[in-house]
């Protein structure tokens, strides 16, 4: 049996949009920071890391933790946010702003500073949270 299901977005999903936006700029500002310590520290494409400098990897591997986790960040965001947009918007710029603790952490060259940017777990949860309701509403079990 095939359920057609129409939705509706609120005025309030623009707010969800431009926190997608701010993501947006956060992979590019990380990405200025990585290119800025290759050039510093001299390190050439294609290497993706040195052997030779911990610092330079530290900024690499806080760029690149970010990419991996990039597309949930996205689907959880757009997704939960239909129905629940200001708490998903909210979920989302807190899951910002713990990147940018983690990468400025991490930037130390010390890794375990990285962990100062942990509680943007917070906001990835909860969007997994408004995520779930979401489908489950869909699925008419709420």
């Amino acid at each position: 049996m095939k359920i057609m299901v129409s939705i509706q977005l609120s005025h309030q999903y623009g707010w969800v949009i431009l926190v997608g936006v701010a993501s947006a700029f956060l992979i590019l500002w990380q990405g200025m920071q990585v290119g800025k310590m290759r050039k510093k520290f001299k390190i050439h494409y294609p290497t993706m890391y040195s052997t030779e400098n911990n610092v330079f990897n530290c900024y690499q591997r806080a760029h690149q933790n970010t990419l991996e986790n990039y597309p949930q960040f996205l689907m959880l965001l757009f997704i939960g946010g239909i129905q629940f947009p200001i708490v998903t918007a909210l979920a989302g710029v807190v899951w910002i702003l713990g990147k940018i603790a983690y990468s400025l952490g991490y930037y130390t060259g010390d890794p375990a500073k990285r962990m100062k940017g942990f509680f943007g777990y917070i906001g990835l949860i909860t969007m997994l949270g408004t995520t779930v309701s979401f489908a489950l509403n869909l699925l008419g079990y709420l």
